[in-house]
């Protein structure tokens, strides 16, 4: 996956990604909306295949062969998450539909148990509505309050305004690691320690970080940290919450069924053990042993090589944007992933994105799920460019004739 030299063998990689080769509109397929869901690499959809056609059987339960490989591999597949991102044990690792079900997971169950009456509850301006309408709900319903870290015109959070919103009555930080919208990247380890020094845990919303960088989360120190397979060129419908065992032994189970029991009677139900307290009923067997083959390709690559050539491509995507003129990129922090969102003089991002589309060029309009974002910039909605190791300059190149071919259209 890698020549020689040591240096990133882009073509070579898309070679692994079947569908990436096709057509759309009769022009080759470019593929710039990995914020939203990244592509498949052929690894991963073979190991689904496999488990269909050769171990399809239900886990835990079983006694037979079958159920015992399925349990193996499914059991296998966490343990390769708790290694990709350095959580102390297995049972710290629940496995979840996907970043928005981890998120609700803690607000239900850790947030219900432990945020009350006039209580405090912080998030940032830059939070996608999955880290946003969970905390509204339970304020609503226990009497909190919601406090919102502000950003600059960069797209960065200030940091002095959030240590003033830290208080004794703060119970629950949830932040975003890497902005959907704006590719900031957020100070996590400094967020982290300015609570924890005030006694308040903190969520990490890694939708966006993890399938682009090294994630350590006993480095980092969150006690909850979450994210969904399908943006880590997994399946759709399998995600992780990581979570200290600590908190986890103390919250109360999220959905009641089997496998999250020890024993029932109808005088009184006994809950089981980590991880399985959270994971009831028939789980996502395929999707966990997906995600597992996604990570080995990752690791096969290497995270840091990843990094490394998509900040290459990033810095090259933003010099090309920024000589077209009237277009103007939102969110420019000094720290900042593989996201190009931008507006380009008065055309609307819904009729970029259409003519882009008949170029075979795919990325994402509108809000983002992060509609606060929108007003705190005053547009209704950008034109979002998201960046994959598989992405190439050339395709960049492209994305910059088409929105030559949107300035002429409306010219």
């Amino acid at each position: 996956m890698t020549t020689t030299s040591g240096t990133f063998d882009v073509a070579r990689i898309r070679e692994d990604f079947p569908l990436l080769k096709q057509t759309v509109n009769g022009k080759p397929l470019v593929y710039l909306d990995n914020a939203a869901t990244s592509q498949k690499p052929q690894s991963m959809i073979d190991a689904l295949v496999r488990y269909y056609t050769t171990e399809n059987s239900n886990v835990h339960r079983g006694v037979h062969t079958l159920s015992q490989l399925a349990t193996d591999d499914y059991e296998a597949a966490r343990t390769k998450v708790r290694k990709f991102i350095n959580a102390a044990e297995d049972h710290e690792l629940i496995y979840v539909r996907g970043t928005t079900e981890g998120i609700n997971l803690v607000a239900q169950t850790f947030g219900r148990q432990n945020i009350g009456q006039g209580d405090e509850i912080i998030i940032s301006t830059m939070e996608h509505h999955s880290n946003i309408v969970p905390w509204q709900i339970l304020c609503e319903e226990k009497g909190a309050q919601l406090k919102v870290v502000p950003i600059n015109d960069s797209g960065e959070l200030l940091i002095d305004e959030y240590e003033k919103l830290l208080s004794p009555r703060t119970k629950l930080v949830s932040i975003v690691h890497q902005s959907n919208a704006l590719g900031t990247i957020n100070p996590m380890e400094a967020i982290i320690e300015m609570a924890h020094s005030r006694g308040v845990p903190v969520l990490v919303d890694g939708a966006q970080s993890i399938p682009h960088m090294t994630i350590d989360v006993q480095k980092m120190g969150c006690d909850f940290f979450v994210f969904s397979g399908h943006k880590l060129f997994g399946p759709t419908g399998i995600g992780i919450l990581y979570g200290k065992a600590e908190y986890l032994n103390a919250m109360p189970p999220y959905q009641a069924g089997g496998e999250m029991i020890r024993s029932v009677s109808f005088e009184k139900t006994t809950y089981n053990v980590l991880p399985h307290k959270f994971e009831a009923g028939t789980p996502n067997i395929a999707g966990a042993i997906g995600l597992g083959a996604a990570i080995d390709y990752l690791n096969d690559l290497g995270m840091e090589r990843i990094n490394t050539y998509e900040k290459e491509l990033l810095d090259y995507g933003t010099d090309c944007l920024s000589r077209i003129e009237g277009l103007k990129i939102i969110g420019t922090a000094k720290e900042k992933g593989g996201i190009l969102s931008f507006v380009l003089g008065d055309i609307h991002p819904h009729d970029i994105g259409t003519i882009l589309d008949t170029q075979g060029i795919a990325i994402r309009t509108g809000h983002h799920c992060a509609q606060p974002v929108m007003q705190r910039f005053g547009i209704p909605a950008t034109a979002r460019a998201s960046l994959a190791f598989y992405n190439t300059k050339a395709e960049i190149d492209s994305l910059v004739e088409g929105i030559d071919r949107v300035l002429e259209v409306f010219s």
